[in-house]
C-alpha cells in the first residue's frame, strides 16, 4: 500500500513598473492512495490542485473633480482534480493504465473604486466562474533492462479535451442601491478543457541514482475562454488561450539506502530545473516561467516511509509581459509505504 499527501506554500513578489506586490498562497499538493487488488496490478484514488488564484492590489489616486479614490483588485479560488484509476503490469516491462477526472471548483474576480467623498457613488463588479467536468486519462509505460542493473523507463499519457457545465454569475453595484446580478450557462459557451500529452524518460541504476525528463502539452485553443466575460481581459490586457508546454529535467541520489550508521547516507537529495509556456497569452504573449528546485526526502521509521522537503524558485513574466512574478515554493510530503495481506510461514 503506497499513500502520499502533500501541502504546498508559495509566497510570490508581483511588480509592474512602480507598482509592487507580495502574496501568500498555501494549498495541498495532493493527496493519493495506492494499493493491489490481483496480480501485476492495482487501483488507486486521489486529489490535486489544477490550478490556484490568489492576488489582491490596492492603490490611491487623486485630483480635483472627485478627490481620493481607491482602487482595488482581487482574486481568489481554483480548480481542483479528484480522480481514480487501474493499471497492469505486462511481460514485466509494459503496464498500461486509465484514469477517470472530475474537475470541480470556482474562479472568483472583483474589482472595486471606493471613493473618500460620500457624496460619490462606489464601484464594485466581479465575476464567478463555477464549473465542473469530466474526463478520462490513459498511459502506457515501458522498462527496459540495461547492463550494470540500470533500467530505462519510458512513459506516455494522454488525456482527452472535455467540455465542461456549470455557471458564470456577474454582479455589478453602483452605490448602496443600484444592484444587478446575471447567470449564464457554462454549456452554452462551449467552455471546453484542453487536452494534454506527457511524455518522460528516465534512467534508473538500482536504488542509488535516477535522472528523468518530462514533456507535458496542452492545447486551449478551442477552449473558448475566450468568451467567457470577465475573465478574457482586464483593464486594457486580453487575453487569450493558446498552446501550453512544459520541459522539466531532475536528478535524484541517494548514498546508501541501506546504510545502518549513518542516517544522512539512507536520504534521497533531488535537484531540477524547468521551463513553461503558459496555455494563455496576455497581449499576444506568452506568460512564461523558469525555475529549479531542490529537495530531499527523509527516511521515518523503515522501509520506504519518508517525509520530503522541497524548494521551488523561479519567474514568471519575461520580455514584453508588464507584470513579472517572482516566486519561493515551499512543499512538505509525506509518504507512507506498508505490505497488505502478509502472510506468516513460520509460526
Amino acid at each position: 500500500m503506497l499513500a502520499d499527501f502533500g501541502l504546498s506554500a508559495r509566497f510570490s513578489y508581483f511588480s509592474e513598473g512602480d507598482a509592487h506586490m507580495v502574496k501568500n498562497l498555501m494549498n495541498i499538493n495532493d493527496f493519493v492512495l495506492s494499493f493491489p487488488m490481483w496480480r501485476h496490478s492495482a487501483i488507486y484514488a486521489g486529489l490535486s490542485p489544477m490550478s490556484d488564484t490568489g492576488y489582491y492590489i490596492s492603490y490611491n489616486e487623486s485630483d480635483g473633480y472627485t478627490g481620493t479614490r481607491n482602487f482595488t483588485s482581487m482574486g481568489n479560488g481554483g480548480l481542483y482534480n479528484m480522480y481514480a484509476g487501474t493499471a497492469v503490469t505486462l511481460w514485466d516491462r509494459l503496464s498500461l493504465g486509465v484514469e477517470y477526472n472530475y474537475i470541480f471548483g470556482n474562479v472568483n474576480k472583483s474589482a472595486a473604486t471606493t471613493f473618500v467623498d460620500d457624496s460619490y457613488r462606489n464601484v464594485n463588479v466581479g465575476d464567478s466562474l463555477q464549473i465542473h467536468s469530466h474526463s478520462f486519462k490513459a498511459g502506457l509505460q515501458y522498462e527496459q533492462p540495461l547492463p550494470r542493473r540500470t533500467r530505462m523507463t519510458f512513459g506516455a499519457t494522454y488525456k482527452l479535451s472535455t467540455r465542461a457545465s456549470g455557471d458564470v454569475i456577474h454582479y455589478r453595484e453602483l452605490g448602496n442601491y443600484d444592484r444587478t446580478r446575471s447567470v449564464s450557462d457554462v454549456a452554452s459557451k462551449n467552455l471546453r478543457f484542453g487536452d494534454e500529452l506527457g511524455l518522460g524518460l528516465s534512467i534508473r541504476s538500482g536504488e542509488r541514482w535516477m535522472a528523468e525528463f518530462d514533456y507535458t502539452r496542452t492545447d486551449w485553443t478551442r477552449s473558448n475562454m475566450d468568451n467567457i466575460s470577465g475573465f478574457s481581459s482586464s483593464g486594457e490586457s486580453v487575453f487569450a488561450s493558446s498552446v501550453g508546454q512544459s520541459f522539466r529535467a531532475g536528478f535524484e541520489f541517494t548514498p546508501n539506502r541501506n546504510d545502518i550508521r549513518y542516517y544522512f547516507k539512507r536520504c534521497t537529495y533531488r535537484g531540477g530545473a524547468y521551463f513553461e509556456q503558459s496555455h494563455y497569452t496576455v497581449n499576444g504573449a506568452h506568460v512564461n516561467a523558469i525555475g529549479i528546485t531542490l529537495g530531499m526526502t527523509l527516511p521515518v521509521f523503515r522501509g520506504y516511509n519518508g517525509l520530503t522537503v522541497g524548494l521551488d524558485m523561479g519567474r514568471r513574466g519575461f520580455g514584453t509581459n508588464p507584470v513579472t512574478e517572482n516566486y519561493l515554493g515551499v512543499n512538505l510530503g509525506f509518504n507512507i509505504f506498508d505490505i497488505w495481506f502478509l502472510k506468516h510461514r513460520y509460526e
